[in-house]
Order: C-alpha cells, then sequence, then structure tokens
C-alpha cells in the first residue's frame, strides 16, 4: 500500500480587518427574499462591505407577530461577525420599525453592538425626504390596513403630509415579494395628486427598486423606497461616494448631517 502523502504547513500573512472597505451591518427577517438582492445593486462593493443576520419571524405581517420580533433583536445583533468594527447597522423592515419603534430598535440593538449607528427603513426614508425637501407624500404599501395605518401615523407624527395612502392587503412577505412591475407602477401613480411632491413604496420586502425609475419618469416626482433608502443611508455613512445611474433622485443627494448618527444620535 503506498503511504499516504503528507501534508505542509504553508505560511501565509493576514491581512487586518481595518484593511477591508467599511462594513455594514443588516438585521433581515427570515422570511425576507428582497433585501439582499437590492443591496448588491445598491452598495458599491468596493466601498462598503454588508455583512447579514436573520432574525426568527412568522407570518401574517401584522403589528403583533412584528412587535413579537423585539426581545430577540439584542441577540440577533450581536451574531453580526463579532469582532468587527461596523460603521453602522439596519433593522431592515419598515413596518416592524414602526410597530415596536424606532427608538426601542435601537435600544435593543445597542445591547449587542453599543455604539453603532443604528438605521431602520422608516428612519432613513425621513432622511431621504429632508434630503429632497418635501413634506407632502403619498405612501403605497404592500401591508394589510392595519399594518398599513401605523405607518401613515408614523409618518404624520415626523411632521409629514401624508396626502394619499393605499395598500395592496397582503398578509405574507413572501407574497409581497411577488408583486409584479406593473402593479406596483399603477399603483403609485394612481396616488398622485397636484399636492403631492413625492411618493414612498413602504416595505423592504417589495420590490420597489425595480420601478423606482419608471414611476419617476411618469410622475416627475421623486419616489422614495424602504430598501433604496435604507442602502442609501448606510453608503453615506461608509463614506460611499457612488453616483448610480439609476434608482432615483434620491441616490444623487448627501445624507442630511442631522440625520448622520443614526437613531437618536
Amino acid at each position: 500500500m503506498a503511504a499516504a502523502p503528507q501534508t505542509h504547513i504553508v505560511k501565509s500573512s493576514l491581512r487586518k480587518l481595518s484593511e477591508s472597505p467599511p462594513r455594514l451591518g443588516a438585521i433581515l427577517l427570515s422570511t425576507d427574499l428582497v433585501f439582499e438582492a437590492d443591496a448588491a445593486r445598491l452598495l458599491d462593493p468596493e466601498q462598503a462591505v454588508l455583512h447579514v443576520a436573520r432574525i426568527g419571524f412568522e407570518n401574517p405581517t401584522t403589528p403583533a407577530t412584528l412587535r413579537a420580533m423585539a426581545p430577540d433583536l439584542a441577540r440577533t445583533a450581536g451574531l453580526l461577525v463579532p469582532g468587527a468594527d461596523l460603521a453602522a447597522v439596519a433593522f431592515a423592515c419598515t413596518s416592524a420599525s414602526v410597530t415596536i419603534g424606532n427608538g426601542a430598535v435601537a435600544d435593543a440593538i445597542h445591547v449587542g453592538l453599543p455604539g453603532v449607528p443604528i438605521f431602520t427603513p422608516s428612519y432613513a426614508a425621513m432622511a431621504g425626504f429632508a434630503a429632497l425637501g418635501v413634506t407632502r407624500v403619498a405612501l403605497l404599501t404592500p401591508y394589510l390596513p392595519e399594518t398599513t395605518e401605523p405607518m401613515v401615523e408614523y409618518f404624520e407624527n415626523q411632521g409629514l403630509d401624508v396626502v394619499n395612502s393605499a395598500c395592496f392587503a397582503l398578509e405574507d412577505d413572501r407574497d409581497m415579494a411577488r408583486i409584479d412591475d406593473d402593479s406596483m407602477i399603477n399603483a403609485a401613480c394612481a396616488l398622485d395628486t397636484p399636492e403631492v411632491e413625492a411618493v414612498f413604496l413602504s416595505c423592504t420586502a417589495m420590490r420597489g427598486v425595480d420601478v423606482i425609475d419608471r414611476i419617476e419618469a411618469r410622475l416627475g416626482k421623486p419616489v422614495v423606497t424602504s430598501n433604496q433608502a435604507l442602502c442609501w443611508a448606510l453608503g453615506r455613512i461608509a463614506g460611499g461616494r457612488g453616483r448610480p445611474e439609476q434608482y432615483g433622485r434620491l441616490r444623487t443627494l448627501a445624507l442630511p448631517a442631522a440625520f448622520a448618527n443614526g437613531i437618536g444620535g
């Protein structure tokens, strides 16, 4: 019998973690089908590296099931590349950020990741509206009415005028990911009136990034979506200088200084 070949140990040198582009973290729902693909388009990998962890979630998407995630936020945050410095962390669920509360989300994540700037889609959307200089918006969601109503209330409480709102009345976020382009475009355009200054497509599970430019072309008004706004804010925090030729007017703008430190910063 031939002797087994020897295994040789070879030398290597290790790069410092700090030699990589800035690192970002994101907490996704276990059922999310969309955010990672959108982030791959919206974040330049040469300017930022995105790491994700998933938090358990069970449909239907109602205020009660969204609030049920709150106790596990700190543990999930702690799973994000322990030992690495993160420039910012996102909780990638628009309706949960509103239902739980942005402040409570940030407090929970800071238990696992102290001191890191925290962003949510609802907070990033407010930053986007500030950057665009708009205060009167139309809101389109894929949610049930009882999940959409807190969204309207949140934006109104933040000083916006929600001129019109509509929802697709879906309860499963996996179905939200399957809404076709024409349905989103037609529903968003139907919300437009002379008073509306911008349209917000709410939900990280809805493929709103796919239709931003077509809606903007039809309406002549800016369109903000959950994933677009969140990745724009994260990219700017990481020092991103990219100016994509698509994905909406927002992508060309700077993050307002008032939002640069994240929720509560």
